[in-house]
């Protein structure tokens, strides 16, 4: 007789086993031959080498599913074991980025994010502006999950010009990461959303994901990477060129931003701006608007910014009155 012990490696255990441990005994019961004992993140089975060889064959299939889908059901392991799973497909215009946490469909859900989706697939680089709630972040991470997920980069790399937007973070306690993960707090929520929290710290460990400030950048080459600069409003001329020059063979760039909200110093140029002026026209470099359309958080983040547009096109025709009447 010969032993497997075989670890379940980067997903959630409890999902696995299933509520009393029912997707557990629909596994085992597929293997009568076999003696199957689990304890904790270990299955041990005992058998013959043929049975063996199958059971740690499904037991991958199943953990992959997992890893894509992020669930498992009894129709799950029904369709695993006679072959029919669903895969993974790229093509739909609609299509599900990402299987997320809980049964999170994470897809493109409006036009302009759809664009973005196809502009993603199309070239290496991309610029979404738009502002808040319309998606830019949240799409561009699920994107940059979907590429991890199907091998198409080694890594994702995170990152945000550490500006303080009408607040100091030098009074916050702790290093330089305690002060500034809560200023990446957005990108870490979007992630928690997509990638089951064993499997991320997984990740972030081994430097699979990375979320930094805009200064880590410097210097480096960003090969094979899924990278997203954040917030890239708050960038400078020579922070934006920087970041523009670290892109490297087999990577994708997304760079998103809100030009209505820059909180550079007064008379400082925004580099996203600036980069979007010197840019256009550049091939293979894609430019997305997203706008008040595009709102996905709740019903009055729409209200508000069309107001807020109002206001602001309202005070710019009174200085431009202003300035004709002088």
């Amino acid at each position: 007789m010969h032993e497997r012990l075989i670890e379940l490696k980067e997903i959630n255990v409890q999902d696995f086993y299933g509520e009393n441990n029912k997707n557990l005994d629909n596994i085992t019961a597929q293997f009568p031959k076999l003696k199957i004992t689990a304890r904790g993140r270990y299955l041990s089975a005992k058998g013959n080498e043929e049975d063996l060889n199958l059971f740690e064959s499904k037991i991958a299939d199943i953990v992959l599913h997992m890893q894509h889908f992020n669930r498992l059901n009894e129709r799950d392991l029904t369709q695993i074991f006679d072959g029919s799973a669903p895969r993974v497909t790229m093509n739909s215009k609609d299509e599900i980025l990402v299987h997320g946490v809980s049964g999170i469909l994470v897809k493109a859900l409006t036009a302009n994010q759809r664009k973005l989706v196809d502009a993603v697939n199309r070239n290496d680089m991309v610029f979404a502006t738009g502002p808040a709630g319309t998606g830019k972040t949240y799409t561009s991470v699920a994107l940059a999950v979907r590429a991890l997920k199907n091998k198409e980069v080694k890594r994702i790399i995170l990152t945000r010009p550490a500006v303080e937007a009408g607040e100091s973070l030098g009074f916050l306690p702790g290093d330089l990461k305690e002060k500034l993960d809560p200023y990446m707090q957005p990108l870490y929520d979007a992630l928690r959303d997509m990638i089951h929290f064993e499997k991320l710290q997984n990740y972030i460990e081994r430097g699979v994901i990375e979320v930094a400030p805009l200064a880590f950048m410097r210097g480096r080459t960003l090969d094979n990477a899924f990278v997203i600069l954040d917030e890239a409003q708050n960038t400078t001329h020579s922070q934006m060129k920087m970041f523009l020059t670290r892109m490297g063979k087999s990577a994708k760039f997304i760079i998103t931003g809100d030009p209505g909200q820059v909180d550079l110093p007064l008379k400082q140029k925004s580099g996203l701006k600036e980069a979007m002026h010197i840019l256009k026209g550049v091939e293979d470099i894609s430019f997305i608007e997203l706008d008040g359309k595009d709102v996905v958080r709740h019903k009055l983040v729409k209200k508000i910014i069309d107001a807020y547009a109002k206001e602001e096109d309202h005070t710019h025709k009174k200085i431009d009155t202003a300035k004709i009447e002088k």
